[in-house]
């Protein structure tokens, strides 16, 4: 198997890190190479996370890694269906190579049932397991520590556009990037006083990126996994991308009622969160067209204004 050159660096810098801490890692092998480079350090059940794509500086990433190892580990301690982090090693992000990678337990994914190619069948399935993600917020409504609020967004959203004003990507004109900056300004003023808007959202960690959209199947059961943009925020924002379905399912499991209106603010919230992530285009070309479809449905949607107002 072929993998990138930015893969055969992750590997090698995990590797190396890896044995640091005393790890084998005899046998590392790519299970994922996308945003993030998964390396497994086989024999020993330990997986790392290399970041390969950010615009994240050094030590705003370790942070965002060390609230996310705390509230992972918070939940795996708690028995909760999580990925945890790898007790092989101290739960802190480890310095390597110019980023910083955490280190995670190794599962076994197992295959899902039925045809997983079927349109039908996988939105069956992601409606079944953002049900589930009802569990989880019932969870993290109860963690003790401090998060930011709604951090994928803001600033995470507005340092990517700035990026873009810089380096402009052909899929976006100015009038686009006139109108991302105008909603982003709209979101700022929502996460700096949320309950003027919507003073009755429910305001607690969350996951951070559709829960329903990263759970591993194993045999034991599913596990959530993934919480690199923990953060504090109204359940909405987990269950954008989830679809009427999927909002069923969560109310059904007790997940208690979904605003539609806040759910409708935060849909267009991830949309302009997508647009910013063009600002990665530059590292990987091949995200632009992957990106480029949801862009047109941003545009299509009405914009972003100051929720809450008339």
């Amino acid at each position: 198997m072929t993998h990138s050159s930015r893969a055969e660096r992750a590997v090698r810098t995990a590797t190396a890190a890896g044995r640091r801490l005393g790890l084998r890692a005899d046998g590392p092998r790519v299970l994922h190479d996308v945003f993030n480079v998964l390396v497994h350090l086989a024999p020993d059940p330990v997986v790392v996370r290399v970041p390969s794509l950010t615009l994240v500086p050094a030590g705003e990433l370790a942070a965002k890694q060390r609230r996310e190892l705390a509230v992972a580990g918070w939940l795996a301690d708690a028995g909760a269906p999580v990925v945890g982090p790898s007790p092989l090693v101290p739960r802190e992000p480890v310095e390597a190579e110019g980023t910083s990678l955490t280190f995670w337990e190794f599962v076994h994914e197992s295959s899902p049932d039925g045809d997983s190619d079927d349109p039908r069948a996988l939105e069956e399935r992601f409606a079944e397991q953002t049900g589930q993600a009802a569990a989880l917020h019932r969870l993290l409504a109860g963690y003790p520590g401090e998060l930011p609020t709604l951090s994928p967004l803001v600033p995470a959203t507005g340092s990517s556009l700035d990026r873009l004003r810089k380096q402009p990507q052909q899929f976006l004109t100015t009038a686009d990037l006139d109108r991302a900056e105008g909603e982003y300004a709209a979101l700022e003023a929502l996460v700096g006083d949320f309950p003027a808007h919507f003073p009755g959202a429910r305001l607690q960690a969350l996951h951070g990126d559709s829960p329903g959209y990263n759970i591993i199947r194993t045999a034991a059961g599913p596990l959530f996994g993934d919480f690199e943009d923990v953060t504090r925020g109204p359940v909405e924002w987990d269950l954008t991308l989830a679809g009427p379905h999927g909002i069923a399912a969560y109310e059904q499991a007790g997940g208690g009622p979904v605003d539609r209106r806040l759910l409708d603010v935060m849909e267009s919230a991830r949309m302009l969160q997508v647009v910013g992530a063009l600002a990665l285009v530059p590292s990987m070309p091949e995200l632009g067209p992957m990106l480029e479809p949801v862009v047109a449905q941003w545009r299509a949607r009405a914009p972003l204004t100051r929720p809450g107002v008339g």
